[in-house]
């Protein structure tokens, strides 16, 4: 193959396509710039990436603002990590302690990722002086914690998602997820935990939190109580199923509570939830498959624990009606007070027997009357805290007068009992008089104008003796009844 005066690098009679609209001078500018461009690139690789504390370190992969150090069996955090970093990946390593200031100079950090790792400490001060506020996504899953402490994650307030799940938590500490008020979503499922603080959510500390998953654990008990109170949008998204819950009825009402309302985390696992019969491991049933076991189980009672107050309800005149205090305060200093319609103030055990209050908040109308609707208002007050909350309810007594029209069935009930009697008297009097008559003379033969007329006179007889309470007089003699063989005859005719 030949070519143009060696110089050009093209076969002979291929020209340059950028010779074609460009000069020699510009050619030689554009490939400095790409040149330099490239320098630059490799610069940036080789100064930003090395951290210092391992020789591993070199190896991380950086693009713009995402650093990965993941699978390059790091002990430990490395050191100088570019300020620039806002996700910064160090999963499937071999980091087993997170020691104070490790992230120190992650400024602008939001994602971190640690997952599949061998953690199993959190010293204080783990994120002091990093993104802080910024930072949203942590992942620590897959990793040897063995419990949460409240240091944890005190200086990650911004913190939107929480992944913990397979680890070995054993126990997670009633403040360790005291800070985090922006929470969203926290996984914890595949651990070891046999109780939860579920008081420690309310509404006034995780304001956002929407999931909470303790799947897979080994919870025995449920605090029904505590988990009444939490927010309607954590107990959508609480996912309780897989774990040694033993079968008792406050359990089983709780879900079927939830069930009814169409809770996903229930309806999308209903095969995974079970119970143990009697605490025992391998009795383990699927309940809501096998529901028979709990028959016997009050549920109104239950369910009237897992308070639930509508904002308007309605009752019939004479029946009783509870009404709940629902709120988000679960210290045991809090107290309640309810004002009737008519601004009376209510307090336990209540006042002259039309309204009785209890001591959980909750206000019986004893027997419904047209003067007890109204609005209903509620205050609770926690004294130590130095916090009320006040909810309303909407009564309406529905009087019977405006519901329930009871004259016309019983008028059409008195005309079928009026029709039933007197088909009953006319039946007995057909076939219960007594009537003891000689054998009918047959009519003669020989006079059809006379036979003709004897019928004509025994059909109006047994005619009359049907619709009179007499029984009429005959042809055959004076005083004489008809007799029973001849009102067949003329029946059946």
């Amino acid at each position: 193959m030949s070519y143009v005066g060696g110089k050009t690098g093209f076969p002979q009679g291929v020209v340059a396509p950028a010779l074609r609209s460009a000069s020699p001078s510009w050619c030689t500018v554009v490939v400095l710039l790409v040149c330099l461009q490239l320098h630059q690139m490799c610069f940036i690789q080789a100064t930003i990436c090395p951290s210092q504390g391992s020789s591993h370190a070199g190896q991380c992969l950086c693009a713009a603002d995402i650093i990965s150090c993941s699978g390059l069996d790091l002990e430990q955090v490395p050191g100088e990590m570019p300020i620039s970093a806002v996700t910064l990946d160090l999963s499937h390593n071999r980091i087993d302690q997170l020691k104070g200031g490790a992230f120190e100079g992650l400024y602008r950090l939001e994602t971190l990722r640690l997952a599949h790792n061998r953690l199993a400490t959190i010293d204080m001060g783990a994120f002091q002086n990093t993104s802080g506020a910024l930072l949203q996504h942590l992942d620590l899953s897959s990793n040897q914690l063995h419990a949460l402490k409240p240091h944890y994650f005190q200086d990650l307030p911004g913190l939107e998602e929480l992944l913990l799940f397979n680890n070995r938590i054993v126990q997670v500490e009633s403040r360790a997820l005291a800070g985090l008020g922006n929470l969203r979503k926290a996984y914890l499922s595949h651990n070891r935990l046999t109780h939860f603080p579920f008081f420690s959510i309310q509404e006034h500390s995780h304001p956002h939190l929407s999931m909470l998953d303790l799947s897979s654990n080994r919870l025995l008990k449920l605090p029904l109580e505590d988990i009444s109170n939490l927010p309607t949008l954590v107990q959508r998204g609480l996912y309780l199923h897989n774990n040694s819950l033993e079968c008792e009825c406050s359990m089983y009402t709780l879900f079927r509570h939830w069930e009814q309302r169409g809770y996903a985390s229930v309806s999308d696992f209903r095969q995974e939830h079970t119970c143990r019969v009697y605490g025992i491991q391998k009795g383990t049933v699927r309940f809501f498959q096998h529901a028979r076991y709990f028959e016997k189980c009050n549920s109104t009672g239950m369910s009237e624990q897992l308070r639930e107050q509508e904002s308007s309800v309605s009752v019939k005149a004479g029946k009783a009606l509870l009404l709940h205090c629902v709120t988000t305060l679960t210290s045991h200093s809090v107290t309640f007070l309810w004002v009737s319609p008519n601004q009376e103030y209510v307090a336990p055990p209540g006042n002259n027997g039309s309204l009785k209050m209890f001591t959980n908040g909750s206000l019986e109308i004893v027997a419904a009357r047209e003067e007890d609707s109204g609005v209903y208002w509620c205050m609770a007050l926690d004294q130590q805290q130095q916090r009320n909350e006040t909810r309303e309810v909407n009564v309406t007594v529905v009087l019977h007068h405006d519901s329930e029209p009871h004259e016309s069935f019983n008028t059409g009930f008195t005309t079928l009992l009026g029709c039933v009697v007197s088909l009953v008297l006319v039946l007995m009097y057909l076939y219960l008089t007594p009537c003891r008559c000689p054998p009918c003379p047959k009519a003669p033969t020989s006079a059809t104008a006379t036979a003709s007329l004897g019928n004509e006179t025994g059909l109006g007889s047994a005619q009359s003796s049907i619709l009179s309470p007499t029984p009429p007089a005959t042809t055959e003699g004076p005083g004489r009844k008809i007799c029973l063989p001849n009102i067949y005859s003329l029946l059946s005719h």
